[in-house]
């Protein structure tokens, strides 16, 4: 697992800052959503994952401090990742005790119990689909609207230029150029917030 990157300690330091309210936000904006997803996944109801999510953050609020950086610490991702896992098998484990129906059985728990090596990889991939719509959102602004129709259009809705062009009487050329304005600063951003937030490749 790729170590947090060196080159940018500074927004882990911040968010150490309770009172960074953006850091904050852009943290939670991220992770929260792959939280509540993996809870969902795991059979949890709404309410429950909810609750899931609600504790992993306050538990990273409460220990945050005290996580450093360095040789022999586990990276970011790691240590959010062994709060959400626990968090998420403490709640599977509660099931039985709180359903009338008393039909989850012991071994169903254990199935659904989310492995260290499954949950890496989930919070990985998921955090980096998140980071996607996160980022889609922060740039949306920065675009006119003509321009991000023609990027919605083409880039994400799958028509082809050659359509887009027919039905907007605009150039195959300008609507390569408006798509590729916001692809590199969608790029951008994303690459920006994942060396922020440990979400490089894993090591070759």
């Amino acid at each position: 697992m790729a170590e947090f990157p060196e080159t940018n300690p500074s927004l882990i330091a911040r968010v150490k800052d309770l009172g960074d309210g953006v850091s904050w936000v852009e943290f939670l904006g991220i992770y929260q959503p792959v939280v509540y997803r993996m809870a969902r996944r795991r059979q949890l109801q709404d309410a429950d994952a909810q609750d899931v999510m609600q504790q992993v953050f306050l538990s990273i609020s409460r220990s945050i401090e005290s996580w450093e950086p360095g040789e022999g610490q586990p990276p970011f991702r790691a240590w959010l990742m062994t709060i959400a896992r626990n968090a998420i098998t403490k709640a599977l484990a509660r099931q039985p005790r709180d359903r009338a129906t008393g039909t989850t059985s012991v071994a169903d728990i254990l199935e659904n119990r989310p492995a260290a090596e499954a949950t890496a990889s989930e919070i990985l991939s998921e955090a980096r689909r998140e980071i996607i719509r996160w980022a889609t959102e922060q740039i949306r602004s920065e675009f006119s609207e003509e321009t991000w129709r023609l990027f919605q259009q083409t880039a994400i809705d799958g028509v082809s230029i050659v359509e887009v062009a027919k039905s907007s009487g605009r150039s195959a050329g300008s609507i390569y150029v408006a798509r590729f304005r916001v692809i590199a600063r969608l790029k951008e951003k994303i690459q920006e917030v994942s060396q922020h937030w440990d979400l490089q490749e894993f090591p070759s």
